[in-house]
């Protein structure tokens, strides 16, 4: 069993992704993370050293390297995973994939990037006063990528735990 958490930047995926891999008893892996300790870069480092396109490559490469291992897990992937390379079809052909969209307003995501803008590349450099109308367009067009998940599970008014314990309730 790989369940699979996909959504746009600061829904919450590697929060929830640990949260549901304690509960039940399996790894929890973030795709950037592993990007990044396969490459020994930061994602910020690699979108400066090599491009976006660099990137999308390595990490549609280390998904189908992780969607072959035999292993279960919690896998939490980038907003923009799902959108590159066919990694949407890829996740939904493996049949022990269970995928989860977790979908988020464009205020809470907006309340959430605010505070964390540098460390995302694709927004470091928006201004303030831009930023919503850009997560509302880019939402838009990734939103097609993303309902293609088995399950959506609307994140805005709830909790860390309520979240974990819907998409575990699937698996008890």
């Amino acid at each position: 069993m790989k369940i699979i958490l996909l959504g746009y930047m600061a829904s919450g995926k590697s929060t929830i992704g640990k949260e549901i891999s304690l509960q039940l008893e399996i790894p929890h892996i973030d795709l950037d993370d592993y990007i990044e300790k396969k490459l020994d870069q930061s994602i910020s480092d690699i979108f400066k050293n090599h491009g976006e396109i660099f990137f999308r490559l390595k990490e549609h490469e280390y998904l189908k390297e992780l969607l072959n291992n035999e292993r279960d897990f919690v896998l939490s992937l980038g907003g923009g995973t799902p959108c590159y390379a066919s990694n949407m079809e890829l996740i939904r052909e493996h049949k022990y994939n269970e995928s989860f969209y977790l979908k988020n307003s464009i205020s809470v995501i907006y309340d959430r990037l605010i505070k964390e803008r540098n460390k995302r590349p694709i927004v470091s450099a928006i201004a303030k006063e831009d930023l919503q109308e850009f997560i509302a367009k880019h939402l838009f067009e990734r939103s097609y990528f993303y309902e293609k998940a088995m399950y959506k599970i609307k994140a805005d008014d709830k909790s860390l735990e309520e979240i974990s314990m819907e998409i575990t309730s699937y698996f008890k």
